[in-house]
């Protein structure tokens, strides 16, 4: 996958599970809260450390 693929993917994950985190915290969901910004960081770093899967022809 391309790297400025990657960054976009990345930062909008980033965006998201911030939201999320933000949402459920205002909700007084501090559990949730800390679930879906812990998910969102390791997607994150799971993009950027895992390879990608290649087809062998």
């Amino acid at each position: 996958m391309p790297t400025k693929i990657k960054l976009a993917i990345s930062v909008l994950v980033l965006a998201v599970g911030a939201g999320v985190w933000v949402f459920e915290r205002g909700l007084g969901n501090v559990t949730a809260s800390w679930v879906a910004g812990g998910l969102a960081v390791f997607m994150v770093l799971a993009i950027w450390l895992f390879p990608e899967v290649s087809k062998k022809d």
